[in-house]
């Protein structure tokens, strides 16, 4: 491994960051992308989406990795990353249909079949032994990246959940490469978790920016592109257990594809204290967050606490998985 590369890669990614997220949140003030923050008092308006950011502090990162080694699955990785970033900006414009982000998101996908930077033979957990998929798992790879952008895009949902979700279920995923010695993917990795390390400090409560629909997506497409080249898709499902659940649970209770905006019954409501308690309607959605409130009402720093847990829970998971398989 090339520690100077990394250290570089990781610099500049991280630093971008910072400097494009701050100038973002003027730019995007000035021109009025506003949002509310409908969690908090008086409903302050953030700026939204810090997508562009993300996406370009990154693209960098890799940009840099690429010319030093000319690996074809960090073009891959770069052009899922672009494709689902432009998805989400253009939802983040126009607001697309529930049902339109996950089929335009398989566009996504293709530039890791076209270049054939996966291995359809995925490592069967603890025994480490492949399982060959040949004509089932490019089908697999149109479905995943759709999925994991979706996944990450739902968990969305607090300030400073998806930045350190993200965050945390990113480091199974070098665990796993190290295991693996591919030091290429481990580094790939590493301008994904600086850019959310650093966005983090916006992101946390109270938030500064939101990462809007272009970040979201853009991050649970690279995550799931990371997953599939680096051949460590089973680490990469555990890692994102808490946020598949999630969207497991909306998806069977209100029996079709729609944004939360469309949710007529919300599944949590506002208290005058500001605290959230779950919806006792049947017509509200099943949700994370809904289950996280069973117990009585809390704040929303207590419920991105246990998000947080959650999510560190998983990730140690992921990363047994990880040693016991490679």
């Amino acid at each position: 491994m090339n520690l100077q590369l990394a250290a570089t890669i990781v610099l500049v990614s991280g630093l971008l960051t910072y400097f494009l997220t701050k100038i973002l949140i003027k730019v995007l003030r000035r021109f009025g992308w506003l949002v509310e923050d409908a969690h908090k008092p008086n409903r302050p308006l953030i700026p939204r989406p810090a997508g562009p950011a993300l996406i370009v502090s990154i693209l960098v990162g890799e940009a840099i990795l690429y010319y030093s080694t000319y690996d074809v699955r960090i073009v891959a990785l770069s052009s899922t990353l672009i494709i689902a970033g432009l998805i989400g900006l253009v939802d983040d414009v126009k607001r697309l249909k529930g049902y339109y982000k996950p089929l335009l998101l398989i566009l996504a996908s293709i530039p890791i079949l076209v270049l054939g930077a996966y291995v359809p033979q995925p490592v069967f957990p603890i025994y480490g032994k492949s399982v060959r998929l040949f004509i089932v798992y490019p089908l697999l790879v149109l479905a995943a990246i759709p999925v994991t952008a979706n996944t990450i895009n739902t968990i969305d949902v607090f300030n400073g959940v998806v930045s350190s979700f993200i965050l945390i279920a990113s480091l199974p995923l070098l665990a796993a490469f190290a295991l693996q010695g591919d030091w290429i993917m481990f580094t790939a990795t590493l301008p994904l978790i600086a850019s959310n390390a650093v966005f983090y400090l916006f992101h946390r409560y109270p938030s500064k920016i939101f990462p809007g629909d272009s970040g979201t997506l853009a991050l649970g497409a690279l995550y799931g592109a990371l997953a599939i080249c680096g051949r460590a898709e089973v680490v990469g499902v555990i890692a994102l257990l808490p946020a598949i659940l999630n969207s497991f649970f909306f998806l069977s209770s209100v029996k079709r594809i729609i944004e939360h905006r469309e949710v007529k019954e919300r599944p949590v409501k506002i208290l005058q204290d500001f605290k959230l308690v779950a919806s006792r309607s049947r017509d509200a959605p099943v949700t994370l967050t809904r289950m996280i409130l069973a117990k009585g009402p809390l704040d929303e720093i207590e419920i991105a606490r246990a998000i947080t847990i959650l999510a560190t829970v998983a990730a140690v998971l992921a990363v047994v998985t990880a040693l016991l398989t490679w």
